[in-house]
């Protein structure tokens, strides 16, 4: 079992501590990190889940709909209750409060979540983070992209409707849109593109563990009321209504296990990338970015353990 812990969860705390050391001896720019944030979130990750989805069978995807509801619907709860909670105890702006609860809610499935899942499970499995993904591109990032957007613009600026519809002109959420339209539709795509972005896609998951790494070389740590609630949100209570979520369902083990160990990752980078983007800058989400990775060597190595047995 420790074997198994170690496999999955060496590869990844190792690209973040390579791109950490990068950030800290300044070979790397870690203030200014468009350039590889856009290789990232524009190409790479679009690319990796893209080549993923559209290579699994129509079956395949409808096996998934369990674990993309529990993982929708975890997140959900978990993003109202944390944005409400800022808003309503910390009186926080609105446009701050969506990038704190999407980083509470969105684990860091584009950097961890593709080298644990394939330590884990094997290879076969990466749909299920494809999947994870995809809920977490299409169900709390344009809820977080829409009130960044409203916030931002003056008023009479702009409708949400506007804002919703330029949400889903971002690659990271038309990739798993299109590639799930190629499967349901039965519209095949030639081997060369597909070898194309399968290439393309290898770069994701290490250049996103490493720009996680770099962002966190870059966070300043002020611990709070706020950031400990998160924090726990994130790598306690999440998991814990994933669990619950599977046990409402009663959905297959492997399904459960899937759930589970996808929903103790450490939050992901997404809205601090999201905040730049909008001139919103949060200590609390840099601090929680870093306990929650922090405390997930713990929690998710406890997961993977108590998981064992399932599937």
């Amino acid at each position: 079992m420790l074997k198994i812990i170690l496999d999955a969860l060496v590869p990844v705390f190792f690209g973040m501590g390579l791109g950490y050391i990068g950030g800290w001896t300044r070979d790397l720019d870690n203030k200014h990190v468009g350039e590889l944030n856009a290789l990232v979130m524009d190409f790479a990750v679009p690319a990796a889940i893209f080549a993923t989805v559209v290579q699994a069978s129509r079956s395949t995807l409808f096996q998934q709909l369990p674990l993309a509801g529990i993982l929708s619907l975890s997140m959900v709860i978990l993003y109202v209750l944390t944005y409400v909670m800022v808003r309503r105890v910390w009186h926080v702006p609105a446009g701050e409060a969506s990038v704190q609860a999407l980083t509470t809610s969105l684990p860091n499935y584009a950097s961890a979540g593709l080298p644990l899942i394939a330590a884990l499970l094997g290879a076969a499995h990466l749909v299920s983070v494809a999947v994870a993904i995809a809920c977490g591109s299409i169900v709390v990032s344009p809820i977080t992209l829409i009130i960044l957007s409203r916030s931002s613009q003056k008023p009479g600026q702009g409708s949400i409707g506007q804002a919703f519809l330029a949400t889903f002109k971002k690659p990271i959420v038309l990739a798993p849109l299109i590639a799930v339209a190629f499967v349901l539709t039965g519209v095949g795509l030639p081997e060369p593109l597909q070898r194309s972005f399968s290439l393309m896609g290898q770069v994701g998951g290490g250049a996103a563990l490493f720009l996680t790494g770099l962002i966190l070389s870059a966070q300043k740590v002020r611990l709070s009321g706020s950031v400990s609630l998160q924090t726990l949100f994130a790598n306690v209570a999440h998991p814990l209504l994933a669990a619950g979520l599977a046990w409402i369902f009663a959905v297959s083990p492997l399904t459960a296990r899937e759930a589970i160990v996808l929903s103790a990752l450490p939050v992901g980078f997404f809205g601090i990338l999201f905040g730049l983007r909008f001139g919103v800058a949060s200590d609390v989400v840099g601090t929680t970015l870093i306990a929650s990775t922090l405390l997930s060597a713990v929690t998710l190595a406890a997961a993977i353990y108590f998981t064992a047995g399932m599937g």
